[in-house]
């Protein structure tokens, strides 16, 4: 089994940062609670656009990733962070190369 990941790429309305930040850490840290293979994840603010954000979370494999997602909460959770923002897209990764 290979590792896979999901990142986001959030815009967050102004003002709401913190709260963003609050919603995102509750969304995964339910993840690591609720289903099996989550193996980290991260959330990085840019350092020039603080309304930026890039999330990345790296899986066990594909099958625990698609659990995760097919979770009916997994929704309630996303939605609860992506209210909070003007702009979101979310991607599915595999390794294509490593250094």
């Amino acid at each position: 089994m290979d590792s896979c990941y999901a990142s986001g790429n959030w815009v967050v309305q102004r003002g709401q940062e913190t709260e963003f930040v609050n919603r995102w850490t509750a969304f995964l840290e339910w993840s690591r609670a609720a289903v099996r293979g989550l193996s980290s994840a991260q959330l990085i603010q840019d350092s020039e656009e603080p309304r930026h954000f890039v999330s990345f979370a790296s899986w066990e494999s594909s099958e625990a990733m698609s659990a995760w997602r097919s979770m009916p909460e997994f929704a309630t959770k996303l939605g609860a962070c992506r209210e909070l923002c003007d702009d979101f897209r979310g991607s599915s990764y595999t390794v294509a190369a490593s250094v």
